[in-house]
């Protein structure tokens, strides 16, 4: 029974972990158009405190390039030349990251339902 806990744990870790993947690729989306915004990231780290495997979202890191540069005189961010720096955001790299976090989200789920249906069959046969 505890693998089943294991397995439990584990994919909890992940849906939590795609769940906070999807919400900083939702933010570098409501923020392309922002000047000067920078790309959020995240990694996914080993949770050293549990044995099981399960993971945990690292810092967030900002992604370092420069936006597109954009001369508009008329833009109150704009410097002595008429530029100004856009975000960073590409919107189909956030388009593809949000699919494979969804689709990540979506297989951890399933693996959860099958893992706690396999759980209530098993007490249900200890029972008899």
């Amino acid at each position: 029974m505890s693998d089943l806990g294991s397995a439990l744990s584990i994919t909890s870790s992940g849906l939590r972990a795609q769940a906070a993947r999807l919400r900083h690729v939702s933010e570098n989306i409501a923020n392309a158009d922002t000047p000067g915004y920078q790309r959020k990231t995240v990694r996914f780290e080993a949770d050293t405190g549990a044995r099981d495997g399960s993971v945990m979202v690292g810092p967030v890191q900002l992604d370092r390039s420069e936006g597109t540069k954009v001369f508009d005189p008329s833009h109150p961010m704009a410097d002595a030349t008429g530029n100004y720096f856009s975000s960073n955001v590409d919107m189909i790299i956030e388009i593809a990251d949000a699919r494979e976090a969804q689709r990540s989200y979506e297989a951890n789920l399933k693996m959860f339902d099958q893992t706690r249906q396999m759980s209530a069959s098993l007490m249900e046969l200890l029972r008899k």
